[in-house]
Protein backbone atom coordinates (compact mmCIF):
# COMPACT_ATOMS: atom_id res chain seq x y z
CA UNK A 1 0.00 0.00 0.00
CA UNK A 2 1.10 3.38 -0.64
CA UNK A 3 2.41 6.08 1.97
CA UNK A 4 0.15 8.72 1.44
CA UNK A 5 1.75 12.05 0.91
CA UNK A 6 1.24 13.95 4.37
CA UNK A 7 2.97 11.18 6.26
CA UNK A 8 6.19 11.66 4.32
CA UNK A 9 6.77 14.97 6.40
CA UNK A 10 9.07 14.73 8.80
CA UNK A 11 7.55 16.01 11.94
CA UNK A 12 10.14 16.15 13.99
CA UNK A 13 11.81 18.90 12.33
CA UNK A 14 8.29 20.56 11.30
CA UNK A 15 7.85 24.01 12.60
CA UNK A 16 4.73 26.34 13.25
CA UNK A 17 3.86 28.31 9.66
CA UNK A 18 2.61 27.74 6.73
CA UNK A 19 3.31 24.87 3.80
CA UNK A 20 2.31 24.17 0.80
CA UNK A 21 0.68 20.48 0.83
CA UNK A 22 -0.66 19.34 -2.58
CA UNK A 23 -1.93 20.22 -5.71
CA UNK A 24 -4.81 18.30 -6.84
CA UNK A 25 -5.83 19.87 -10.36
CA UNK A 26 -7.04 22.94 -9.89
CA UNK A 27 -7.35 22.78 -5.64
CA UNK A 28 -4.35 23.46 -3.61
CA UNK A 29 -3.78 22.36 -0.03
CA UNK A 30 -2.11 24.56 2.54
CA UNK A 31 -1.10 22.93 5.82
CA UNK A 32 -1.08 25.53 8.31
CA UNK A 33 0.81 24.10 11.12
CA UNK A 34 0.07 25.37 14.86
CA UNK A 35 1.77 24.93 18.81
CA UNK A 36 0.68 27.01 21.59
CA UNK A 37 2.64 29.92 21.88
CA UNK A 38 5.58 29.62 23.99
CA UNK A 39 5.18 25.93 25.22
CA UNK A 40 5.41 23.81 22.13
CA UNK A 41 1.98 21.85 23.17
CA UNK A 42 -0.81 21.50 20.82
CA UNK A 43 -3.81 23.38 21.04
CA UNK A 44 -6.55 21.78 23.29
CA UNK A 45 -10.17 20.80 21.04
CA UNK A 46 -11.55 23.55 22.46
CA UNK A 47 -8.71 26.19 21.04
CA UNK A 48 -8.54 24.11 17.65
CA UNK A 49 -12.87 24.34 17.40
CA UNK A 50 -12.22 27.97 18.45
CA UNK A 51 -10.14 28.92 15.46
CA UNK A 52 -11.97 26.50 13.18
CA UNK A 53 -15.53 28.42 13.43
CA UNK A 54 -13.37 32.20 13.39
CA UNK A 55 -11.45 31.59 10.68
CA UNK A 56 -13.99 29.59 8.32
CA UNK A 57 -16.31 32.32 8.64
CA UNK A 58 -14.12 34.97 7.83
CA UNK A 59 -12.36 33.22 5.25
CA UNK A 60 -16.28 32.40 3.77
CA UNK A 61 -16.93 36.24 4.29
CA UNK A 62 -14.15 37.65 2.57
CA UNK A 63 -13.88 38.80 -0.71
CA UNK A 64 -12.43 35.72 -1.99
CA UNK A 65 -14.63 33.84 -0.76
CA UNK A 66 -15.54 32.15 -4.00
CA UNK A 67 -11.75 30.65 -3.77
CA UNK A 68 -12.43 29.24 -0.71
CA UNK A 69 -12.78 25.28 -0.91
CA UNK A 70 -12.84 24.16 3.05
CA UNK A 71 -10.98 25.69 6.13
CA UNK A 72 -10.72 23.09 9.22
CA UNK A 73 -8.47 21.07 11.98
CA UNK A 74 -6.20 17.83 10.60
CA UNK A 75 -6.97 14.54 12.33
CA UNK A 76 -3.63 14.90 13.84
CA UNK A 77 -4.86 18.15 15.96
CA UNK A 78 -0.94 19.53 15.13
CA UNK A 79 -3.52 22.55 12.33
CA UNK A 80 -5.05 22.92 9.92
CA UNK A 81 -5.88 22.35 6.12
CA UNK A 82 -7.07 25.40 3.76
CA UNK A 83 -8.33 24.41 0.40
CA UNK A 84 -8.58 26.85 -2.45
CA UNK A 85 -9.36 27.25 -5.99
CA UNK A 86 -5.93 27.95 -7.54
CA UNK A 87 -7.50 29.10 -10.68
CA UNK A 88 -8.88 31.93 -8.78
CA UNK A 89 -6.44 32.26 -6.15
CA UNK A 90 -2.60 32.45 -6.27
CA UNK A 91 -0.41 30.90 -3.92
CA UNK A 92 0.66 34.56 -2.64
CA UNK A 93 -2.81 35.52 -2.52
CA UNK A 94 -3.97 33.27 -0.25
CA UNK A 95 -0.58 33.73 2.18
CA UNK A 96 -2.55 37.59 1.87
CA UNK A 97 -5.91 36.31 2.80
CA UNK A 98 -4.54 33.87 5.93
CA UNK A 99 -2.49 37.04 7.28
CA UNK A 100 -5.90 39.35 6.75
CA UNK A 101 -8.02 36.73 8.25
CA UNK A 102 -5.82 35.60 11.41
CA UNK A 103 -5.50 39.07 12.05
CA UNK A 104 -8.57 39.57 11.89
CA UNK A 105 -9.41 37.04 14.13
CA UNK A 106 -7.15 38.08 16.65
CA UNK A 107 -9.08 41.08 17.06
CA UNK A 108 -12.50 39.45 16.79
CA UNK A 109 -15.06 41.22 18.69
CA UNK A 110 -18.02 39.50 17.83
CA UNK A 111 -19.93 36.75 19.07
CA UNK A 112 -18.45 33.07 18.45
CA UNK A 113 -20.07 31.98 14.95
CA UNK A 114 -22.23 28.75 14.88
CA UNK A 115 -22.58 28.42 18.81
CA UNK A 116 -25.45 26.75 19.14
CA UNK A 117 -26.71 23.21 19.72
CA UNK A 118 -28.70 23.94 16.40
CA UNK A 119 -25.57 25.04 14.66
CA UNK A 120 -22.43 23.04 15.68
CA UNK A 121 -23.01 19.68 17.55
CA UNK A 122 -19.84 20.66 20.34
CA UNK A 123 -20.93 24.28 20.95
CA UNK A 124 -20.31 24.10 24.68
CA UNK A 125 -16.62 24.01 23.96
CA UNK A 126 -16.39 27.25 21.44
CA UNK A 127 -15.00 30.06 23.60
CA UNK A 128 -14.06 33.56 21.38
CA UNK A 129 -10.86 34.52 23.62
CA UNK A 130 -9.17 31.01 23.21
CA UNK A 131 -10.20 31.74 19.32
CA UNK A 132 -7.97 35.27 19.38
CA UNK A 133 -5.41 34.38 21.24
CA UNK A 134 -4.12 31.23 18.71
CA UNK A 135 -4.83 33.60 15.66
CA UNK A 136 -2.78 36.43 17.05
CA UNK A 137 -0.01 33.79 17.63
CA UNK A 138 -0.95 32.70 14.20
CA UNK A 139 -1.13 35.84 12.14
CA UNK A 140 2.25 36.80 13.85
CA UNK A 141 3.84 33.87 12.97
CA UNK A 142 3.19 34.06 9.07
CA UNK A 143 3.26 38.18 9.04
CA UNK A 144 6.12 38.33 6.37
CA UNK A 145 5.22 34.68 5.07
CA UNK A 146 5.97 34.53 1.66
CA UNK A 147 5.27 31.91 -1.30
CA UNK A 148 9.66 31.09 -0.65
CA UNK A 149 8.69 29.54 2.80
CA UNK A 150 5.94 27.42 1.73
CA UNK A 151 8.29 24.36 1.56
CA UNK A 152 8.18 21.89 4.27
CA UNK A 153 11.41 21.94 6.43
CA UNK A 154 14.43 18.90 5.13
CA UNK A 155 15.85 16.75 7.85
Amino acid sequence: MERIASFTVNHNVLTPGLYLSRRDGQMTTFDLRFKKPNTGELLSNAEMHSVEHIIATLLRNSAQKDAVIYFGPMGCQTGFYFLFDSARLSDGEAIALLQQVFHDGAVYQGAMPGKSARECGNYINLDVEKARTCCAFFAQLIENWSEAQLSYPQA
